[in-house]
């Protein structure tokens, strides 16, 4: 009876451990949950401004997103659109190739858990950031060749130990050499989210930032 009782306890323990590290958060998940991904889903509206200064030129254009309905509202120069994703007329897609890479910039730790399914990725425990050569964790995603408005892209995000990213590069159609490289900086919490406000380049007069950033839960 005790060789089944003590066969029976550690089998046991094993399934326990066994769930314990299925419901483990993947590389993925710690990133985006660092920047407040669980509390996503509260979120009924986010609107923000997007903003980039390149030398002497600035360009700017706003956005309402209706994350629940999907609904959008582009705002710029042009004038102002609505529209829903779900359902786009030929104005209205090539307007959301604009959304598509502003809300990228904006959220992009929870891209990793949007996009989960179309991306492969690895991770790196040590490696150089390109811009402040520290040592940071690596984590590189690729997406997949088909679909979507840049496919076969990849990123390579830099990060600590409280998975905030701090650097980044994209690699246009996965090539070796990088095709931007910026910081994530001047992060703020908004409506539970930590949001990087700027991005810069190591060199030249290049900002990407962002403004009037609003959460309504």
């Amino acid at each position: 009876m005790r060789k089944f009782t003590t066969f029976f306890l550690f089998t046991a323990i094993f399934l326990s451990c066994q769930v314990l590290l299925s419901q483990e958060a993947s590389i993925l998940e710690k990133v985006a949950n660092a920047h407040g991904f669980e509390n996503w889903k509260n979120v009924k509206e986010i609107s923000f401004t997007f903003n980039v200064d390149r030398d002497t030129k600035h360009s700017e254009r706003g956005w309402v997103w209706k994350p629940k309905s999907n609904d959008v509202t582009s705002i710029s120069e042009e004038g102002t659109l609505e529209y829903n994703r779900a359902d786009m007329d030929s104005i209205a897609y090539k307007k959301n190739g604009s959304f598509i890479n502003d809300k990228f910039w904006l959220l992009a730790p929870f891209q990793l858990v949007w996009d989960g399914a179309n991306l492969k990725h690895e991770h790196t425990a040590k490696a150089k950031a390109p811009i402040s050569k520290k040592l940071m964790q690596k984590l590189t995603i690729v997406y997949g060749n088909e679909g979507g408005y840049t496919p076969g892209d990849a990123y390579d995000f830099y990060f600590g130990d409280d998975y905030l990213v701090q650097e980044w590069v994209f690699r246009r159609g996965n090539q070796t050499e990088p095709s931007m490289t910026t910081t994530f900086e001047d992060y703020e919490e908004v409506g539970g989210l930590k949001i990087a406000k700027s991005h810069k380049m190591a060199e030249g007069k290049f900002n990407l930032f962002f403004t009037d950033i609003a959460v309504k839960n």
